[in-house]
C-alpha cells in the first residue's frame, strides 16, 4: 500500500511516500479500514517536527483522522462489518498505523459508522476536532444553557465546531477571529459576539458583552499567551479550558476568581491505552453524527490535497490563518 512515512523528526520534507505492507489485524478488537480520506491536524505537524509521542517508534505513518470502508474485522467486533462506511480518530502517534495511507488498523471502539449525509472528505476532517470540542465543553466545562461562552480562534478546526456545539447546548457564544471574512463565517455558525483580536481589546469587549460580569466558560485553542489573557475576562467560579500546555502562567487572579482550570487532550485514551475512554469518544462521534445528519452541525473543509502532497498540507497548516480543516484524498486502488 502507499503511505506517507517519516523516518526522523524535521520539516515537511521528512514526509516521504513509501510502499508498505497492508497492516494485519493483531487483536480481537481491531478493524482494518481501506481509507478514502485522512484529516490533517496541527498535532500531525508537531509529531513530525518533534518525533512520535509514543516511545521507540521513530518510523511512523502520521494521521489520526480517517474515513473509509471497513475491509476486515476481528472476532470481537460486532458494531461494524466489512463494507461499512466509517469514520474514526485513532493512530498517527507512532505506535500504530496512521491514516496517511491506503489502509489503517484502528481499535474498534474508536471506529463508528459514518454520518450518511457526509462524504468521505468531510467525514475525515471531523473526528479529532469534534471529540476535542465536545470533551472540552461538555466533559471539562460542564456547559449549561444560558451561559456566556468565549471560544478562541472560532474560524479554526476546533473552534468552528466548538461554536456550534456550544450553541446547540443553549449557550450564548462569543469568539475571537482575524478579519472580516472569518467574522462573517463564525456569525453564520451561531456566534453572537465576535472580537477581531488584531484590532480590538479582548478585556474591554468581554466586559461590554457580559455587562462587566465576565464569561462563564472560556475555551482556549491557541496557547499560553491567549490563556493568560483569558483569565481577566472570566466570571468568578467560571471554567477555563485549554487544549495546550499553558506554560508558566501567573495564576493569582485565577485563584481570586476561583476559576476551575481544565486541560483537554483527546489523545489520552491512545497514549494511556484506555479502551473505555476510547468507547466514550466513539459515543461522542455517534452523537455528533446524528447532529450532522439532522442538519444541526457542519464541518468546514478549507482545501484538499492528494496523499502524495502531505508535505504541502503541513506547510499550509504551519503558515497559520486556517479556516476549517485540510484533508488528504486517497484514491481507491487494489491492495
Amino acid at each position: 500500500m502507499r503511505a506517507i512515512q517519516m523516518r526522523q523528526p524535521g520539516g515537511p520534507e521528512v514526509l516521504t511516500e513509501v510502499d508498505l505492507p497492508v497492516p494485519e489485524l493483531q487483536e480481537p478488537t481491531q478493524v482494518l479500514v481501506r481509507l478514502h480520506a485522512a484529516g490533517v491536524n496541527p498535532v500531525d505537524t508537531k509529531v513530525r517536527a518533534k518525533g512520535p509521542m509514543l516511545p521507540d517508534t521513530l518510523t511512523a505513518v502520521l494521521g489520526c483522522d480517517g474515513a473509509g470502508v471497513v475491509e476486515a474485522v476481528d472476532e470481537a467486533v460486532t458494531h461494524v462489518r466489512p463494507g461499512d462506511a466509517v469514520w474514526f480518530c485513532y493512530g498517527g502517534l507512532g505506535g500504530s498505523t496512521g491514516t496517511y495511507a491506503e489502509f489503517a488498523v484502528a481499535h474498534a471502539a474508536a471506529v463508528r459508522p459514518k454520518p450518511t449525509s457526509l462524504g468521505f472528505v468531510e467525514a475525515a476532517a471531523a473526528p479529532l476536532v469534534l471529540i476535542t470540542a465536545w470533551e472540552a465543553l461538555h466533559d471539562r466545562a460542564r456547559i449549561q444553557p444560558g451561559q456566556q461562552v468565549l471560544i478562541h480562534a472560532g474560524g479554526g478546526g476546533v473552534g468552528h465546531v466548538a461554536i456550534q456545539l456550544a450553541k446547540l447546548a443553549g449557550a450564548r457564544v462569543a469568539t475571537t477571529v482575524s478579519g472580516d471574512d472569518k467574522a462573517d463565517f463564525v456569525h453564520a455558525l451561531g456566534a453572537e459576539f465576535v472580537v477581531d483580536y488584531r484590532r480590538e481589546d479582548l478585556t474591554g469587549a468581554m466586559a461590554d458583552w457580559t455587562e462587566g460580569r465576565g464569561v462563564d466558560v472560556c475555551f482556549d485553542t491557541v496557547g499560553p499567551e491567549v490563556f493568560e489573557l483569558s483569565i481577566p475576562v472570566m466570571a468568578p467560579y467560571g471554567d477555563l479550558v485549554t487544549i495546550l500546555d499553558p506554560g508558566p502562567v501567573a495564576l493569582k487572579e485565577a485563584r481570586i476568581r476561583n476559576l476551575r482550570i481544565s486541560l483537554e487532550l483527546m489523545l489520552t485514551p491512545q497514549l494511556r491505552n484506555l479502551p473505555e475512554a476510547l468507547a466514550h469518544q466513539g459515543e461522542i462521534l455517534d452523537r455528533c453524527g446524528a447532529l450532522i445528519d439532522a442538519g444541526d452541525l457542519r464541518i468546514e473543509v478549507a482545501d484538499t490535497f492528494p496523499l502524495a502532497q502531505a508535505a504541502d498540507a503541513h506547510r499550509r497548516i504551519e503558515a497559520g490563518g486556517m479556516r476549517g480543516k485540510l484533508v488528504l484524498t486517497i484514491p481507491e486502488v487494489e491492495p
